[in-house]
């Protein structure tokens, strides 16, 4: 329906035989206006869907990002309008400044965004479930596994789609040093060579 109106054009972008108009996956969609789109045709088609579809919008979950210009930006997010045309956006739909990051199937973005933010919660969790494991005493062989499914399971998502920040695997690798040998100022064996098989004196 959105890609057959002539209210709403989306990105048109070489060698791609569609525009760039949305993108769905499960109940998200991410819905892509240029500058001469209007938010108001947008919400009329998507209410006409939802009654012929017997769905409902949660526009109270609606997420905007100004793209363009840093004087287009800081104009919607002052005007909270998207066009000029348009009227102000609803009250309920929160627009992202400059450094506010905005999720999006688990990645964050947003326009000058700290790319260390949403991994500080991460950080936050990785920590705490490594100290309720350390208080079971586990052996060497127990923490590698454990490492592997928290450090490695919390990681992987938000690496391979945002990458991780120097200063992030830096504190990962002190975390993990600090769960395998506690407070040793000096560990027994270095993390280069723990890493290596079994066969090499390490432990993988």
């Amino acid at each position: 329906m959105l890609r057959n109106s002539d209210k709403v054009l989306g990105y048109r972008i070489p060698g791609l035989a569609k525009q760039l108009l949305i993108s769905l996956f499960a109940d998200d969609a991410t819905v892509f206006l240029t500058v001469e789109d209007r938010y108001h045709d947008l919400r009329d088609i998507l209410d006409k869907w939802c009654r012929a579809a017997g769905a409902k919008c949660n526009i109270s979950k609606t997420e905007i990002i100004p793209i363009g210009t840093r004087e287009h930006r800081l104009r919607v997010v002052s005007t909270r309008k998207i066009h000029p045309d348009d009227p102000p956006l609803d009250v309920g739909v929160r627009i992202a400044k400059d450094g506010d990051p905005v999720r999006s199937l688990g990645a964050w973005i947003g326009n000058d965004v700290d790319n260390t933010t949403p991994w500080e919660p991460i950080v936050d969790k990785i920590q705490t479930n490594l100290r309720r494991w350390a208080m079971g005493h586990p052996t060497l062989d127990g923490k590698k596994l454990i490492i592997q499914m928290i450090v490695g399971g919390m990681t992987q998502y938000l690496t391979k789609v945002q990458g991780m920040p120097k200063g992030i695997e830096t504190a990962l690798i002190g975390i993990v040093r600090k769960f395998l040998w506690g407070d040793a100022r000096t560990p027994p064996i270095a993390l280069e060579y723990l890493y290596g098989m079994k066969e090499d004196g390490g432990i993988d």
